[in-house]
């Protein structure tokens, strides 16, 4: 029997310590790739230049709620001026880059952003695809309240809030 390993930063981290492919996709269970994912992801990694990319897909949740949408374009306008896409948009990137990076450190909450934080704005590239991610913890706390929720997440961790501290805020 497996043993459970708690915390997605080390969960993600041990999925990608046990495989042994070029490139690595991480993806939240709560999120598949649409249309056209093989062909963003099959054009990304066969050019060169990008082993030193990483690459992301355009945020969609699984609902009709106009109030989604405006999520989605928050998300892009978040991803194009800070170079920071989060966890449920999917990362793919290069072994050889992960490693070098030293992967997802061991941490409760906000293991995606610390990581796309080394990987650097220069080097995330947008894919020409979608990650449909289930919109339930939107419908749940609200599609006003869980955003700013990430937000104030998101700024105390950058003003030096430890995840351990954030993750009880959260509440995962």
């Amino acid at each position: 029997m497996t043993a459970t390993i708690a915390g997605r930063g080390p969960q993600l981290a041990t999925g990608a310590n046990e495989g042994s492919a070029p490139w690595i996709l991480f993806l939240h269970a709560d999120t598949v790739l649409g249309p056209g994912w093989n062909a963003a992801v099959r054009s990304f990694t066969s050019r060169k230049t990008n082993a030193g990319k990483a690459g992301y897909f355009r945020l969609h949740f699984d609902t009709l709620d106009p109030r989604a949408r405006r999520i989605e374009r928050l998300a892009t306008l978040r991803c194009r001026l800070l170079g920071l896409p989060y966890g449920d948009q999917g990362l793919l990137v290069s072994r050889a880059l992960y490693e070098y990076l030293d992967g997802f450190k061991p941490l409760p909450l906000m293991e995606d952003v610390e990581l796309v934080r080394r990987v650097g704005a220069k080097n995330l590239m947008p894919l020409d695809a979608e990650a449909l991610t289930s919109a339930a913890r939107y419908e749940r706390d609200g599609w006003l309240r869980r955003p700013l929720r990430n937000l104030c997440c998101l700024s105390l961790y950058f003003l030096g809030v430890s995840p351990q501290a954030l993750q009880r805020f959260y509440g995962r």
